[in-house]
């Protein structure tokens, strides 16, 4: 698959999601994630290194998952920032975090490429694999062989905010349930010839790294976006209701109409908004008993 294949987002848009990803995902995740990293012998760590976690980011974006996460574990950790457009790479390694939770050196290192050529080879050394807002872009086939280049690597995955398919907004308006069951829709569209998971995605990677004997633990990490959040919550208006039309056209003049009056209500502070996402970490081998 090419490079150039797959959808490009806008840093603004990426930048402006940040604190609601932040406050959204799912803290719970890393205990198990840390007992089982504690259980394995001593990672190896990047080439000339004496250890350390080595950390692939999987469609970084402006690197939003990495400053979350570095500052939450513990020891020196190298991050391989992956991605396919160059100029969120260099956004994404210019603004890593130097220090991890305890104080010991961070580093990072950019690489364009599809996430989908992965294998177990290229993850040979890796401790953790995470993405962040990306496993509902991928397609049935890319989401088995993540799932198998992880656990043949013996490598621990950390999958946060992928679309659940419901939101909630309040007040409730008639048109809701049209507009999230087209924008869903879309989410599932085949695109250039990938049939997109949306927000199937959670239950099929669940599936595809059960089916390979790993332990899976998904949480919920809803974005609740209300008068403090007005910006995003707009930018997300337009950008869901745009979708549902682009597959549905029949609800245009309808969902204009709604766009506008769900843009005066956000404007007015009359309007909150929870987008449900789902964080998934799966971790090589059965249960323990203290995963879940």
């Amino acid at each position: 698959m090419n490079v150039t294949d797959r959808p490009r987002f806008a840093p603004r848009w990426l930048e402006l999601r940040e604190r609601a990803d932040a406050v959204a995902r799912a803290p719970e995740l890393l205990h198990p994630l840390l007992e089982w990293m504690s259980a394995q012998s001593a990672p190896a760590g990047p080439p000339g290194s004496s250890g350390g976690l080595v950390i692939r980011d999987l469609g970084c974006g402006t690197g939003s998952m990495g400053r979350w996460l570095t500052v939450r574990l513990p020891g020196p950790q190298h991050w391989i920032l992956h991605d396919l457009d160059p100029l969120l790479l260099a956004h994404a390694g210019a603004r890593m975090p130097v220090t991890a939770a305890d104080g010991t050196p961070v580093d990072a290192t950019t690489r364009r490429g599809d996430l989908a050529t992965l294998t177990a080879d290229d993850l040979a050394g890796t401790s953790l694999v995470t993405a962040s807002a990306l496993l509902d872009l991928l397609t049935r086939e890319e989401v088995e062989a993540l799932a198998e280049a992880c656990v043949d690597a013996g490598c621990p995955v950390l999958l946060a905010l992928s679309v659940a398919g419901h939101v909630e907004l309040t007040p409730p308006d008639p048109l809701d349930a049209a507009i999230t069951d087209a924008f869903n829709d879309h989410q599932r569209r085949t695109d250039q010839g990938r049939a997109l998971l949306g927000p199937d995605a959670v239950a099929a990677a669940v599936a595809a790294f059960e089916r390979r004997g790993a332990t899976v633990v998904v949480r919920p990490s809803p974005w609740r976006l209300d008068c403090a959040e007005s910006a995003l919550t707009a930018e997300w208006l337009r950008g869901w209701v745009g979708a549902a039309v682009a597959q549905r056209p029949e609800l245009g003049p309808e969902a204009v109409t709604y766009l506008h009056r769900r843009l005066e209500e956000c404007a007015a502070g009359e309007l909150s908004v929870a987008v449900h996402h789902t964080d998934l970490l799966a971790l090589p081998g059965p249960s323990s008993g203290s995963a879940g």
